[in-house]
């Protein structure tokens, strides 16, 4: 077991803070095709994702969101497309040394209890989950087995799992799917104070006001074709939308 660190203070860092820093590209996906049989589920997807930041990419069920992180993660080939890391392109076989993903849904190690699942992750990484413990609220369900965990619950394991990991990029596949009001408000915070520290994440929302809420800069897909990408104030200008939400822009560029 590795000594636990010091618990750090959980501070509120708005979207869009990190672009006070430069610029710094760390992946590039470039004409990322997908198809199954006959039916074309990824045309052409291409995008950006730069360090520290908060990469929202959103749209309805059935766009396509997952199936782009499934390509990326490398759990799934694609039939065209290049990923790039660092400005270098990123092969299969080496993504999991650069990213790492958490889908949504999964139930890993079912019967074992959610302390041990904790501690493994400690002991693989040599980190600590201390710092997760209250915003997760892991305490209350460090006892039960897996198997036993409601949505949220599980939705809340499998955060703390991906964030031990040190890896430079990661992808979460509906984040705050299953979880209360308070529960996604605390947990968005938590992952604004990751991406000060210096932690890339790319979530894949399909709830706009979430995404409006937590996320940097957006990527917009709608039936596997990428819509539109940049901020919320590039956004409604490529959607000549001068008052409105992320619902609007989405409505208009669609």
């Amino acid at each position: 077991m590795v000594n636990a660190v010091p618990v750090r203070r959980l501070v509120v860092v708005p979207p869009g803070l990190y672009i006070s820093r430069l610029v710094d590209t760390l992946f590039t996906v470039q004409g990322l095709t997908k198809l199954f049989g006959a039916r074309r589920v990824l045309s052409d997807v291409g995008f950006s994702v730069h360090a520290g930041e908060v990469l929202g990419l959103i749209g309805p069920n059935g766009a396509g969101k997952t199936t782009v992180f499934e390509c990326l993660a490398g759990l799934l080939p694609s039939n065209a497309g290049t990923v790039a890391y660092r400005g270098r392109p990123l092969a299969l076989p080496h993504r999991k040394e650069a990213l790492f993903y958490v889908p949504d849904g999964i139930l890993p190690w079912a019967e074992q209890t959610v302390n041990w699942v904790l501690r493994f992750f400690e002991r693989l990484y040599a980190t600590s989950a201390e710092r997760l413990i209250s915003p997760l609220r892991l305490q209350e369900i460090g006892p039960a087995r897996v198997a036993t965990l409601s949505k949220g619950e599980r939705k809340r394991t499998l955060l703390a799992l991906g964030l031990l990991t040190p890896h430079p990029l990661l992808l979460l596949d509906e984040p705050f799917d299953g979880l209360d009001l308070r529960q996604t408000r605390d947990v968005m915070a938590l992952l604004r104070n990751e991406s000060a520290t210096g932690r890339t994440l790319m979530l894949s929302i399909h709830q706009l006001n979430d995404a409006s809420r937590v996320c940097d800069r957006l990527v917009l897909l709608n039936d596997g074709k990428k819509v539109a990408e940049g901020h919320l104030s590039d956004l409604q200008v490529q959607a000549n939308v001068s008052e409105g939400g992320l619902e609007e822009i989405f409505l208009a560029l669609t």
